[in-house]
């Protein structure tokens, strides 16, 4: 039911922005970095800043902005990675396999499921300086399709395949054994749902930038429909963002930073009242006067504390890599991306894709 809802919300979007018209403009042709959120399921939840657009407009201008996002978790303890590899052909599992995974010694998790989201942004620009967005999105949780394409992606380089080849593909398997909370399940509570909305001021240093530009954002996400597992933490997040942006004759650089005063959740595994910092820097190559590439690093502090947990993997900060592309058609323009996790490979998605479309009748010819 949940599917086929963002199917159709989708659908609609697509539908009000398929007119073709002038190309998109701004101070220098640019666009900014990919209006990307982390989908870690350690976290998702909370308020996560989207890395800052470089579009500028005229007062009372507005645009509809879409994200179709989805990604693949595989992350365990290192007990489970060694129980897993020792079984000796792929199952379903069951409840004989996770009470031998609670039997390990230590701290021990698994969390293997995809995840999609639709994110709707309308924005309004209210004064040279200043606008206003807000964010309506939907997210769904399954086994998904990308188990055997990942697996064979790391058998032909030569990488471990961390266990994945004694788990029957394409099923969702979650299970916590941490200090601060033990559960475990076959398949999500919850197939998804709405997530909490989000709202936010933006501020831009130069109404129409040439080669520098200051953006500041403030942003509140709201549970207007209380607490939901998995869907929303049933509180309220703040956060606020500065970017940096500059501009060259065919390449444009950018430094974002942001901090969420996240308030925690009451979902498993717990997690407490924390200002969790980010850090986004990225790179954008004109390859044509249509279409751009951009390059940018992603890294956050992780929402784990010595309270909930001693495993280092779900305590270390967060890094993620994505690599994507800009395309100007008319009025609208079409983004891609694929984000891959770097060096802490248990706290972040192995992969994800996004594609993203937004218009706005009043964008102009460069």
């Amino acid at each position: 039911m949940i599917e086929t809802r963002l199917r159709k919300a989708a659908a609609l979007v697509l539908a009000l922005v398929l007119p073709a018209g002038e190309a998109l403009a701004n101070g220098g042709g640019y666009i900014g970095l990919l209006r990307a959120r982390d989908l870690s399921p350690f976290g998702f939840l909370r308020l996560d800043m989207r890395p800052a657009h470089a579009i500028s407009a005229e007062k009372g201008a507005w645009a509809i902005e879409t994200e179709l996002a989805y990604q693949n978790t595989w992350a365990l303890s290192p007990e489970v990675e060694r129980y897993l590899s020792a079984l000796p052909s792929r199952r379903a599992l069951g409840s004989a396999e996770f009470d031998a995974i609670r039997a390990l010694p230590g701290e021990n998790y698994l969390v293997d499921l995809e995840l999609a989201q639709l994110d709707v942004t309308l924005h309004y620009k209210f004064s040279s300086h200043w606008g206003a967005y807000a964010t309506l999105s939907g997210a769904t949780f399954q086994g998904g399709f990308l188990d055997s394409s990942i697996e064979k992606f790391h058998e032909t380089l030569g990488f471990s395949t961390f266990g994945r080849r004694a788990v029957e593909r394409n099923e969702v398997n979650v299970l916590y054994d941490l200090k601060s909370t033990q559960s475990g399940a076959f398949r999500m509570p919850t197939d998804g749902g709405f997530l909490d909305p989000t709202v936010g001021l933006r501020y831009s240093s130069y109404s129409a930038p040439d080669r520098w530009n200051l953006v500041i954002e403030a942003a509140v996400k709201t549970p207007l429909q209380g607490r939901r597992p998995f869907v929303s933490s049933g509180r309220t997040d703040v956060g606020m963002q500065i970017s940096l942006q500059r501009f060259f004759k065919r390449r444009a650089v950018y430094l974002s930073a942001s901090g969420v005063y996240y308030d925690g959740t009451m979902d498993t595994p717990r997690t407490q009242t924390q200002v969790v910092p980010t850090l986004v820097a990225g790179y954008e190559q004109r390859l044509t006067a249509l279409t751009h590439l951009i390059l940018q690093g992603y890294a956050s502090k992780s929402v784990y504390s010595r309270r909930e947990t001693g495993l280092d993997d779900l305590l270390k900060n967060k890094y993620q890599l994505s690599l994507g592309a800009y395309h100007r058609r008319g009025r609208g323009l079409l983004s891609f991306a694929i984000t891959e996790n770097l060096q802490n490979l248990n706290n972040t998605p192995d992969i994800g894709f996004q594609i993203g479309w937004a218009y706005s009748p009043a964008l102009v010819r460069n």
